[in-house]
């Protein structure tokens, strides 16, 4: 129960009623312009934090509940995929974790970049990647986001600068702030989002990527989705200061409420007006994985199931706003079930729209390997076998 008390918050605060209207459509219901307090408050770290009255608008609280509704069904599926071995590998789901991904989104632009680590299905979809792109990476199928050659670790989409899910741990830390170089090389006035979790934030490389930045005052914004289990590994047993938005020192850093969808979309936008003119800092999101670490851990040897339901119960992202939304009669409940009865068929048509499309041709082993030219030639007397040809 200790652990429950640590990781739980307090309930919804009583929200205010509107305040305003937008001027562009006054008399248009879906514009109406809500102030809404974040459940609990900010905290900083050589920083003063953002307000906690956050403005939102009917829609954009109804587009939450849409969009994190599906991710959380596109990765319940996932999991049902993955015991009918249609998926194969590792496989790491982000339940639970939804309003981070939906929260970043909503304060910043598709021109900014996002970087992450392997749990990375939800952030593609947030990136405007397609529930067919998705599900076909994850099948090894021809139509996925990465031609079927990456699976569930290493989702991609250049188009809207999201450079991928990344396997080694901590990794991508270092090629986040390279990206943010670039961008500050280029004066694109955009920022990088590099997101690791606890696990990863005791590595080596990110505090040396993270000098770098702060010495150069590189548009980058460290993101820590702490969890709070690395793998099976509770935050209090891998790390001595487990106060992570504290871990940059000479870096700003800011805690925020990771289950609460205002507060992240709060805290980016914040934290995006700041690096542009000052060079990094670090977000640590407070959030909670339902799965396991991956579909091999069952997320129940190293905490209890009473923790489990307890967050979800208390801080689950899609019941808060779906709260919000009830309280200010923005919609009803039965709508409200239709649209989630809408999510499931849109993801169950996209699974078998994924489930027929091809696999990859085998001389795409050698594809994307070496330059041009030196890649495959075909061989034999049926041309079925192939060789790689090396400099």
């Amino acid at each position: 129960m200790a652990a429950l008390r640590r990781l739980s918050s307090p309930s919804i605060p009583p929200l205010r009623r509107i305040v305003s209207r937008s001027f562009s459509s006054a008399s248009d219901d879906d514009q109406s312009v809500l102030t809404i307090e974040t459940s609990v408050p900010f905290t900083g770290h050589k920083i003063d934090p953002p307000s906690r009255s956050v403005e939102t608008t009917p829609k954009e609280l109804l587009t939450f509940f849409r969009d994190m509704s599906l991710m959380r069904r596109m990765e319940i599926a996932a999991d049902s995929l993955y015991k009918a071995k249609l998926i194969r590998g590792f496989c790491h789901l982000y339940d639970g974790q939804e309003a981070v991904s939906i929260g970043m989104e909503a304060a910043i632009t598709k021109r900014d970049a996002i970087i992450t680590a392997y749990r990375d299905h939800c952030i593609f979809l947030g990136r405007g990647g397609t529930l067919l792109e998705a599900f076909a990476e994850l099948m090894g199928r021809r139509a996925g986001c990465s031609k079927g050659k990456g699976g569930s670790m290493h989702f991609y989409r250049k188009e809207t600068h999201f450079y991928g899910g990344h396997g080694i741990v901590g990794a991508q830390v270092p090629l986040g702030c390279g990206i943010a170089f670039g961008q500050k090389y280029c004066k694109d006035e955009t920022v990088t989002f590099t997101m690791y979790g606890d696990g990863a934030a005791n590595q080596g490389q990110l505090f040396e990527a993270l000098n770098m930045s702060a010495l150069w005052d590189l548009p980058v914004i460290l993101v820590c989705e702490n969890n709070h289990y690395g793998m099976g590994t509770a935050e209090w047993r891998a790390a001595k200061s487990p106060a992570y938005y504290k871990r940059g020192d000479y870096v700003p850093g800011l805690k925020v409420d990771g289950m609460d969808v205002l507060a992240v979309k709060q805290a980016c936008k914040f934290a995006k007006e700041h690096v542009l003119k000052n060079g990094p800092m670090i977000l640590e999101m407070d959030t909670y994985r339902y799965h396991g670490h991956s579909m091999s851990d069952p997320g129940s040897t190293y905490r209890t199931r009473d923790e489990i339901s307890g967050v979800r119960q208390e801080r689950d992202p899609i019941e808060r706003v779906r709260k919000l939304i009830l309280s200010h009669e923005l919609s009803t409940a039965s709508e409200l079930k239709d649209i989630e009865k809408e999510v499931r068929k849109e993801v169950d048509d996209a699974i078998a729209q994924a489930k027929e499309t091809p696999m990859p041709d085998p001389s795409e082993l050698f594809t994307n390997v070496y330059v041009k030219g030196l890649g495959v030639e075909a061989f034999g007397a049926d041309r079925k076998e192939l060789k790689s040809v090396l400099p």
